[in-house]
């Protein structure tokens, strides 16, 4: 039986080498409040809003015969099919505090042509994540 519920976007997962070392560097680089860590390090949250933003290890004996392996992105431009888009009323500023706090730059911020400004760094395991200004609606 169909029902009318629309699901609520719950939460992302990114799989990391060191959970602890992730959480550190999300809140320091991104400016985000540390929502829990576990006592096992294999789980950890940001404060994000309505959207929670999780990390867990790269290998898990709970899903890796279950789901597969995860597959870290490589060098050589090589990156994962999706990203994480953090929004910003001053995206110059956030992207400099983000590369000051160990991103990598991929791109300084610019404006783009449907009206966002965007700029691209790695995290400390190569993910990417853009950073941008709210999109701004067409004249």
């Amino acid at each position: 039986m169909a029902t009318n519920q629309k699901p609520v976007f719950g939460y992302v997962v990114i799989y990391v080498k060191d959970v602890a070392a992730s959480v550190a560097f999300f809140a320091k680089a991104f400016g985000y409040e540390v929502r829990r860590l576990d006592e096992s390090h294999r789980w950890g949250e940001l404060e994000t809003g309505s959207t929670t933003i999780a990390f867990t290890p790269i290998h898990q004996h709970e899903t890796d015969n279950l789901t597969g392996a995860v597959h870290s992105s490589g060098s050589g431009g090589e990156r994962p099919p999706m990203e994480v888009c953090f929004v910003y009323s001053d995206v110059d500023a956030a992207f400099k505090r983000a590369v000051e706090n160990g991103a990598v730059a991929v791109r300084e911020p610019e404006g783009k042509e449907w009206g966002q400004k965007v700029g691209y760094v790695r995290d400390i395991d190569g993910n990417v994540v853009r950073m941008g200004s709210h999109v701004k609606p067409p004249k």
